[in-house]
């Protein structure tokens, strides 16, 4: 467990979600389910017994970093890593990655948003466990997908190849941002997309 960190992306506007979540204090930092936890408690709480308190970071825009401070007291500054704005993600991932190498060359690190709703914890925290243990002695990078339950253009699509297979994970042979609603009815309507549910997880080796 030592050598597994998070990486928490905590940057967005929650535009979506307006008027409720809003630029001061976007859904990230709301208690969207009425649990008495906002979503970056739950998103960094469902991964204890994974990763150590001192192996999390957030990545956030800098107008949210006292919000991260308060939700999240357990942190130090260390593991906030704040960008001036909103940009594409993969910097910030790319970045975080770098600061972890450094500390641990065996890292395995896993990329979570902070804003999903995932009410079967128990389930999620054993295909997490599952897909670190691959990581660990195989070269790859690991997504999770989400079985579609309609042709959504909110999410974007994976297509996996259902024959090329290892223990339970399939090779991804295409990645497709935020389809108009006729590619995602044809996606929907297949049987190899799934939804790309932002999550990802490496051995800080591999790429």
């Amino acid at each position: 467990m030592k050598n597994n960190y998070l990486i928490v992306m905590a940057g967005g506007v929650g535009s979506r979600f307006w008027p409720y979540s809003t630029k001061e204090k976007p859904k990230q930092f709301l208690d969207v389910t009425n649990s008495g936890e906002t979503l970056i408690q739950q998103t960094v709480n469902r991964f204890q017994g994974i990763c150590p308190a001192e192996n999390v970071f957030v990545v956030t825009n800098k107008r949210y970093s006292q919000l991260v401070r308060e939700q999240l007291p357990g942190l130090d500054s260390a593991q906030i890593l704040t960008e001036p704005v909103s940009r594409n993600p993969a910097p910030c991932i790319a970045y975080a990655a770098y600061k972890i190498k450094q500390i641990n060359s065996k890292a395995n690190i896993i990329v979570t948003p902070a804003d999903h709703i995932i009410k079967k914890r128990g389930i999620f925290r054993n295909v997490i466990r599952e897909v670190l243990e691959f990581t660990v002695s195989n070269d790859c990078l690991v997504t999770l997908g989400i079985q579609p339950t309609s042709p959504n253009t909110g999410y974007g699509y994976i297509q996996f190849d259902a024959d090329n297979r290892q223990q339970s994970l399939y090779k991804v042979t295409r990645f497709t941002e935020k389809p108009n609603h006729q590619t995602a009815k044809k996606f929907y309507d297949s049987e190899d997309y799934l939804w790309n549910s932002g999550i990802f997880v490496w051995n800080v080796n591999a790429i």
